[in-house]
């Protein structure tokens, strides 16, 4: 950093302690405009981080979030990429951030979409998502941890489990594998079954360390050592699912569906992700949602009442690389 920056910083920070909030504000966005203007980049960025991080510490996070917002536009504007040092000063603002404060959702899909575009991975850099996970997860915002976390990296497992386990402690005891499955199955959908099988393994340690009595039996053959809960039918389930899908086999995967059918129906939320489930890594197609009146008239025509021919799902083999998105 120039002295002629830092002598602009600390003029700005000035009007912090003074308690001069909005033209601090004012008059940091007006200096980092004649930066960015002159595609000054650096100079732009030290000036927005450094003003917007002394607002946010003040207490103001209308004025630091609406720079924060300003310093990711730069960014975006420069096509920097989101290297170590660009993220950082990211999360150093996001950390920085009341919990309460309504900007700092923006700035998250912000800093997002921002990696997202001038970085590897589509969905946006997982350290990104997992350093936003963790804070939503910590402050007890389920929904949004979740979306989080499952686009994390390799961290956010222990993250995801313990957030879920925590909420399953709060319903009853027999709901253990729908709070496990809500890790589970988004891994699983975004071909990650790495992650998806280290989530079930922590929540289900966690389950056991908590409930002594809960009875546990392991189960060990040539391919594969497995721990079956006797009292929890689903989260039995859960695991051989994951080892159908480590094995690719398409039998053991209907079989499971047929067995435990009665316990799916009465969950009634795992059928549209079973389905899915079944399309990517087995390779079965998903049902057809027929229209009556069409298949009459394709019929009559020669047409055979299909429409167009469905490409095929992309299939997710036992053997598939990482998903995008992972680190």
């Amino acid at each position: 950093m120039s002295a002629k920056i830092e002598k602009i910083i600390v003029r700005l920070q000035g009007k912090i302690t003074e308690g001069q909030f909005y033209e601090a504000q004012q008059q940091t966005r007006v200096v980092a405009a004649r930066y960015v203007k002159a595609k000054d980049w650096p100079a732009a960025i030290d000036i927005l981080f450094n003003v917007s991080s002394s607002l946010l510490k003040a207490g103001q996070g209308g004025s630091g979030g609406d720079l924060g917002l300003f310093l990711i536009d730069v960014y975006k504007q420069a096509e920097l990429k989101p290297d170590a040092g660009n993220k950082g000063k990211l999360l150093t603002l996001l950390r920085t951030f009341d919990s309460e404060e309504p900007t700092r959702k923006k700035f998250i899909t912000e800093m997002i979409g921002w990696s997202a575009k001038c970085g590897e991975y589509p969905a946006g850099e997982p350290e990104l998502h997992h350093v936003a996970g963790s804070l939503y997860a910590e402050e007890h915002d389920a929904y949004d941890a979740e979306r989080h976390l499952t686009l994390g990296t390799k961290d956010s497992p222990e993250v995801f489990a313990k957030l879920e386990y925590e909420w399953y402690t709060l319903d009853d005891s027999h709901t253990a594998a729908l709070y496990a499955a809500r890790a589970v199955f988004p891994y699983l959908l975004i071909g990650n079954l790495r992650d998806a099988s280290k989530s079930l393994r922590l929540f289900t340690s966690r389950l056991t360390e908590a409930n002594k009595n809960l009875g546990v039996q392991d189960v060990s053959s040539n391919s594969a050592d497995m721990r079956i809960y006797p009292s929890l039918p689903l989260l039995n389930f859960l695991g051989l699912l994951l080892l159908a899908v480590q094995k690719g086999s398409v039998d053991l995967f209907r079989q499971l569906k047929t067995k435990y059918a009665p316990h799916i129906k009465e969950v009634g939320i795992w059928d549209e992700a079973l389905v899915s489930v079944g399309e990517m890594y087995f390779g079965i197609q998903r049902p057809r949602q027929g229209n009556p009146l069409f298949d009459m008239m394709g019929s009559m025509f020669g047409g055979g009442g299909g429409g167009p021919a469905k490409p095929q799902p992309k299939r997710v083999g036992a053997s598939a690389p990482v998903a995008e998105g992972l680190d």
